[in-house]
């Protein structure tokens, strides 16, 4: 067993957030790279194996630019908050065709007490929403499996920060799952704490959550006609 991240890489972040500059950034690029991108970069690469196990239609991609890594730089163009930086490195791990259509992700997320790993449609657009909740509410014995099974929500939550405060129109209100049509994000995650990012069980970890989430994942890409 291998580790990925270390003190160095917690450190990096911590620093980062109260140094929210682009001059210190550049001062310091080169922990950020040797601390943060290139152990996340080597764990993309170990993730290809298990991902391929879970679904060949996803991809753990390595490269530096158009893979699977976020920029840690923030867009702040249309932001109040004009800090540069993220304080946090993010990767997805992508359907094939989320350049085509809108698609679900797998998304790991480090960040010093706040790591997580989840998956599902992040932010998409009313018409997909749509759709979702349709395909919930005309298959509601897949959902159930998928997103409420007891070993599932033993391990994952389903994501609750942003929902309508009343169901969707045109759903009977007694749909057993009425509440889940409120959500904007169809989203499952779950918190990692910082000594297993840090640890050698990690890729371990990650490879028994691809498989839990796989059925939830499915279940999104068969109500967007994606394959899974």
């Amino acid at each position: 067993m291998s580790t990925y991240f270390t003190d160095k890489s917690l450190k990096f972040l911590r620093s980062l957030a109260r140094h929210n500059e682009r001059a210190w950034f550049l001062a310091h690029k080169d922990d950020y790279e040797a601390h943060v991108r290139a152990p996340f970069q080597r764990l993309l690469d170990d993730l290809r194996g298990p991902l391929a196990e879970v679904s060949i239609h996803f991809r753990s991609d390595s490269r530096k630019v158009g893979g699977s890594m976020f920029r840690i730089q923030r867009d702040t163009r249309f932001a109040s908050d004009k800090a540069p930086y993220k304080q946090w490195q993010g990767a997805r791990l992508y359907h094939e065709r989320c350049r085509e259509v809108p698609a679900p992700s797998f998304y790991l997320h480090l960040q010093p007490g706040g790591s997580f790993f989840g998956g599902g449609i992040w932010h998409p657009d009313t018409p997909v929403q749509r759709r979702i909740r349709q395909f919930i509410f005309d298959n509601p014995g897949g959902w159930k499996a998928a997103a409420h099974a007891p070993a599932f929500r033993r391990r994952f939550d389903l994501d609750s920060d942003e929902m309508l405060v009343r169901p969707p129109r045109g759903f009977p209100a007694d749909f057993e799952f009425i509440d889940d049509l409120r959500h904007r994000n169809f989203v499952a995650w779950r918190p990692i704490d910082d000594g297993v990012m840090l640890g050698p069980r990690l890729l371990a970890t990650l490879q028994k959550d691809l498989q839990a989430l796989a059925p939830f994942m499915d279940y999104l890409c068969a109500s967007l006609d994606l394959e899974f």
